[in-house]
């Protein structure tokens, strides 16, 4: 995918205020320092003391600390207001969780010299694909789950893909679709398989490798988010199959560790035995075997001829 700038040029924003007080002690945003001193918001001085450098020629204030937000608003500073936010970062900025703060800020823009921290692309991208977020352009929800399922391995990019449909809402079809604009772009096949596997029903990275566990070790895909119900009270499984009544869910450190959601656990885990349900818990430090062997024999027991263990 070559690079486009007319794409780009359309997307540069106003340049980034810093205010008109003297000091700024609340200025908490990345900022350009040549830019807030001849405005007179800083003198050279108070720029040397009280703030540090995060890219060249970009600041913020001592003691703020850094995150994917922080360091993708100083590496578009950094391109001048040029680049455009993509990848994990703009998957950040759409809302989606589960992306950590330090992670690469991965920007489309013309070559420049590499920086630590930033990864740069030079890349095709129509207008339809970028949109404003604050004075920043990032790409659209569709684009940047495209290029979370081209540039990352498999298992990772699904997981950014589940955490990003439930955020926005965006589908494999609607991404699939965008897709054939670019029939000979770099990591569209991996693309394809990533995007198969995207579920928005995945409320955590471990909740998505789980189900990727069942799916790599030749199960059906289950479902996710199921409701289980008596006509009056309802609860919802991580994941499973409806059909034999065998679910999983992921159970995380706050379900032993905070007393009210350990009792509320006991009578959901009796409501959905009530239901006829095979509930399996898993936890961190589950072996994959383990897990496997549970839920085969759970699958079993109901009566399904399994499939054999990949």
């Amino acid at each position: 995918m070559g690079l486009s700038t007319a794409g780009m040029q359309n997307w540069v924003a106003e340049p980034f205020s810093v205010g008109a007080a003297p000091e700024h002690p609340g200025m908490k945003h990345p900022f350009i320092g040549t830019e807030a001193i001849g405005r007179g918001a800083l003198t050279r001085g108070q720029l040397r003391w009280n703030y540090r450098a995060v890219q060249p020629g970009v600041y913020i204030p001592n003691g703020v600390e850094t995150g994917v937000l922080v360091n993708a608003e100083a590496a578009w500073l950094w391109t001048g207001r040029r680049g455009i936010i993509a990848g994990r970062a703009a998957s950040a900025l759409h809302g989606a969780k589960w992306v950590d703060g330090r992670t690469p800020i991965e920007i489309i823009t013309e070559h420049t010299r590499p920086r630590s921290g930033i990864i740069v692309r030079e890349e095709r991208i129509s207008d339809d694909e970028v949109m404003a977020i604050g004075e920043m352009a990032v790409t659209t929800p569709l684009r940047t789950a495209l290029d979370l399922a081209r540039h990352l391995r498999r298992d990772v990019a699904v997981a950014h893909l589940d955490a990003l449909a439930r955020a926005t809402g965006v589908t494999a079809e609607d991404v699939l679709a965008l897709s054939a604009k670019y029939p000979g772009a770099r990591g569209i096949l991996q693309a394809r398989e990533s995007l198969a596997l995207m579920d928005a029903g995945a409320q955590s990275p471990r909740e998505t490798r789980l189900r990727l566990m069942l799916i790599d070790d030749g199960l059906p895909a289950p479902g996710t988010q199921i409701r289980v119900s008596d006509g009056f009270a309802e609860a919802f499984i991580d994941m499973g199959y409806d059909e034999p009544k065998v679910g999983l869910d992921y159970e995380g450190s706050h379900h032993s560790a905070e007393r009210r959601q350990y009792v509320y656990d006991i009578g959901r885990a009796e409501f959905i035995d009530s239901q006829g349900w095979i509930d399996i818990k898993v936890v961190a430090e589950h072996s994959r075997a383990f897990i496997l062997r549970r839920v085969r024999a759970a699958l079993v027991k109901r009566g399904w001829e399994l499939p054999r263990s990949a």
